[in-house]
């Protein structure tokens, strides 16, 4: 089937279609996985509008929305608190226990989850789900693992494709955004 960024293949479609919620991962996902670090140790992030606008419309449709990161950084925090996500997990090397946890407190099956990421951390999450997404620029490891590739990449608009692609699957597109597609 033809979407806003390209064709997809109606399995892909399919999963999209149950998925109740969509955890990401940040760092080369909501960013391009550059950190930028100041003399004073401050440490500075890019998050695309597009990405934020892509979250508050996935939520406004009724999909939950969670990061689950490797790092712990105040400015994350902030970001994710903007864009109103409710779950914000972060400092977790290994995060798949921490999904299969946020799955059981939420009553979603792991079928009904979407993760993106971009790393060989990202693996066991992407493999454990229902819809496993890669952005473009993955690692080639989280790429064939992927049910899904963006044709964005990370930082540049990729959750944002991953939102409008779970939109467009459940028919929510139009009301979430105002599009018509």
């Amino acid at each position: 089937m033809n979407t806003l960024y390209g064709e997809v293949q109606n399995q892909v479609l399919a999963k999209a279609k149950q998925i109740k919620l969509l955890v990401c991962d940040v760092d080369g996902v909501f960013s391009d996985g550059r950190i930028y670090l100041g003399n004073n140790g401050e440490e500075l992030k890019a998050f695309h509008t597009k990405d934020g606008f892509g979250i508050k419309a996935l939520g406004a449709s009724g999909v939950a929305v969670a990061i689950i990161t490797g790092r712990n950084s105040a400015i994350v925090a902030n970001r994710m608190k903007a864009l109103n996500v409710a779950h914000i997990i972060q400092g977790q090397e290994n995060k798949l226990p921490a999904l299969v946890e946020l799955t059981q407190q939420l009553s979603i099956d792991l079928k009904e989850v979407a993760y993106i990421g971009d790393d060989v951390p990202d693996l066991p999450c992407i493999e454990a789900v229902g819809l496993g997404i890669s952005v473009s620029d993955g690692h080639p490891l989280v790429l064939n693992a992927a049910n899904y590739t963006t044709f964005t990449r990370g930082g540049f608009g990729a959750v944002r494709e991953t939102c409008d692609l779970i939109m467009q699957s459940q028919g929510n597109l139009d009301s979430a955004t105002g599009a018509s597609v």
